[in-house]
Parts: structure tokens; C-alpha cells; sequence
């Protein structure tokens, strides 16, 4: 399996992993109070943004030949670092 293959699949699995987390911050949002509600809906959104980016940063990966992947991957990582950091964020705020 080649850099390419292995960085793809690595990243399908954090954006499964990413999805089951804005999951459970919509079921907790839903029992949540009014404040906290537009508080975890407003970083659901952001969260479901940058998992957006990942998704056309993935295709553009997946589509590119095994030299020119590279070129996605500076800004893949740019949107997994800070998609880590709003999903710490989010979990420490539950």
C-alpha cells in the first residue's frame, strides 16, 4: 500500500470518528437548555464546516496522482488540526 492509499483511508476513519462526535453533540444539544443548545449548535455547525473541508480536500486527494497528493495534504492537515482542537473544545464544554 502506497503513502497516498494509507494518508486516505487514515483520514476516511477520522471523519467516521469526527461524524460520531457531532452525533452525540446533536443529542446532547437536544436536551440541553436554551443557552447551551445555541452554544453546541453553533460549534456543530462549525465542526460539520470544517468536516466538509476535509471531505473535498479527500476527493482532491483521491482524484490526484500519487505526486501531486502532496500538494492537498499541507491543508488536510491544516483542517485536521483544527477540527482536533474544536472537537477537544467541544467535548471539554459538555
Amino acid at each position: 500500500m502506497n503513502q497516498k492509499t494509507t494518508y486516505v483511508e487514515k483520514l476516511s476513519a477520522e471523519m467516521v470518528a469526527w461524524e460520531v462526535h457531532i452525533e452525540r453533540l446533536k443529542e446532547k444539544a437536544e436536551t440541553a437548555s436554551p443557552e447551551k443548545k445555541f452554544e453546541h449548535y453553533k460549534t456543530i455547525s462549525a465542526l460539520q464546516f470544517k468536516r466538509d473541508e476535509a471531505a473535498k480536500k479527500l476527493q482532491g486527494i483521491s482524484l490526484a496522482s500519487d505526486h501531486e497528493w502532496e500538494e492537498f495534504k499541507s491543508g488536510t492537515e491544516r483542517i485536521r488540526s483544527e477540527m482536533g482542537n474544536l472537537l477537544s473544545a467541544a467535548i471539554k464544554n459538555t
